[in-house]
């Protein structure tokens, strides 16, 4: 099965990181980085931006991708390309296929505080590096 391309948008602000709960299946009930499917004809880092829009209302620029995480499980396989993104403005209100969005501190991640995806915290020690 070939991988369906997606992205992740990774924005910090204030010592926190935007995460989303997932709506939908593999990851829903879970929190994570907000993010969806490449478009045809749009690159990663369009994709990154996009989604993060659509799903929280907050306008970010894209900076470096971060990382390719695999996510494969029955009946699907994700390359999940997660996007360092400079916030630039708006308040997160979960919207698309998000139940809630909201700015969780640095430690909160790493403590496992919420019940998070996969990676999560391994991804923002990247991001918190990219921007050191």
């Amino acid at each position: 099965m070939t991988a369906t391309q997606a992205a992740l948008a990774v924005v910090l602000r204030e010592e926190r990181v935007l995460l989303v709960r997932r709506a939908n299946p593999p990851d829903a009930g879970l929190w994570g980085y907000p993010g969806g499917k490449v478009e045809p004809g749009e690159t990663v880092e369009q994709a990154a931006v996009r989604e993060l829009h659509e799903e929280t209302g907050v306008r970010a620029e894209a900076g470096a991708v971060l990382v390719t995480l695999e996510a494969r499980g029955e009946g699907f396989h994700y390359a999940l390309h997660a996007v360092a993104c400079r916030y630039l403005s708006g308040k997160p209100c979960a919207a698309d296929d998000v139940t809630d969005a909201d700015w969780v501190p640095f430690p909160d991640v790493q403590a496992g505080v919420r019940p998070m995806s996969r990676d999560v915290g391994r991804v923002l020690e990247m991001a918190l590096k990219w921007l050191g």
